[in-house]
């Protein structure tokens, strides 16, 4: 590995030249930081980073929080989007980012100053661990992702707003008797309904307690079998509301097993808008959550509060979606 001392002896000046020019100390001349850069790029140099951090009291790194309870991990098609939002924005400040994955015996804390994080980013935890408020309560910087901890700033996807956009689209394809799939009880869930329920009241459209059924968010096996109970319902729904689009795989399989097709015999519309729904046959309606605004803006108010380490910020900031077209909705006449 090329040091500071191998430029120095390639340049003919001190190694303290070597490193006032590559830090951009004032006392050097263009000239000489110009060829003493010139030769370390040459060289292969790549400055020691835990020594700069321990110059200047900054690593430069953000931490990622992200662990859900599927163990999707990467492949998780919502979350994932947002992570890689995230990670290029932080990039594009200069800093790298750092997954949260304390030992035992560690805490989310522990870990964070183990490494000395300036910032994090909490995309998806058990926001009711007592390690979770541990953290957001401490001294760090902190954005939560779709959860308001009341004293942090939260970027969310606008809920109730998608919930509103996927019911108004059925709706204005005269459907009236409407089947709702939800995911687990949270947050989300409970704003989406709402947006729902809003829109269907405002229309005096009923949704009965037999046609709203709850699953588990991106398992598309308990959504085949909850669409199954929809569909043999005495009354089955001409519109199923799905709660995202890969739980929509298992709703897919279902209508097809009942030997119905979509949209023919049973409109559907999804939810996330990932890239699957762009390429089914036929092609999803579906509310797309803006995942690179949100991890952008999530990045945004990181460095706010690292750069104001004195102003204490409380912000919920939600960011719209948008409905996509697709073939999978018939106009009831």
């Amino acid at each position: 590995m090329v040091q500071i001392k191998d430029i120095a002896k390639e340049c003919g000046v001190s190694v303290a030249t070597v490193s006032k020019s590559l830090n951009d100390a004032k006392d050097i001349s263009a000239a000489t930081k110009a060829r003493v850069r010139a030769c370390a790029k040459e060289m292969g140099y790549i400055p020691n980073s835990a020594a700069k951090a321990l110059k200047s009291s900054k690593t430069e790194t953000i931490g990622i929080l992200f662990e859900e309870n599927q163990n999707l991990g990467f492949t998780h098609n919502h979350f994932s989007r947002v992570l890689e939002a995230i990670k290029q924005n932080v990039e594009s400040h200069g800093y790298d980012v750092m997954f949260i994955n304390p030992q035992k015996k560690m805490s989310y804390l522990q870990h964070c100053k183990s490494r000395s994080v300036e910032g994090v980013i909490i995309v998806c935890i058990d926001f009711e661990n007592p390690m979770a408020k541990e953290l957001v309560d401490s001294y760090l910087p902190v954005v939560t992702i779709d959860y308001d901890y009341g004293n942090k700033v939260s970027i969310m996807s606008d809920n109730y707003a998608g919930g509103r956009a996927i019911a108004e689209c059925a709706v204005e394809m005269g459907h009236t008797n409407i089947g709702v799939i939800h995911g687990e009880v949270t947050d989300v869930t409970i704003k989406r309904l709402k947006g729902i329920e809003d829109v269907l009241r405002e229309n005096n459209i009923p949704l009965p307690m037999n046609k709203k059924k709850a699953c588990v968010f991106n398992d598309p096996n308990s959504t085949y079998f909850v669409t199954q109970e929809l569909l043999k319902s005495p009354e089955r729904p001409t519109c199923i509301l799905f709660q995202d689009d890969y739980s929509y795989i298992g709703g897919y399989n279902a209508i097809v097993d009942a030997g119905l097709s979509i949209p023919e015999d049973i409109s559907v519309i999804g939810y996330d808008g990932i890239n699957l729904s762009r390429i089914i046959s036929p092609r999803l309606v579906t509310y797309n959550q803006d995942c690179a605004q949100i991890g952008k803006l999530a990045v945004e108010k990181i460095f706010e509060q690292i750069a104001n380490p004195s102003t204490p910020i409380y912000e919920i900031v939600e960011v719209a979606g948008y409905l996509l077209d697709g073939g999978s909705m018939r106009k009831i006449k």
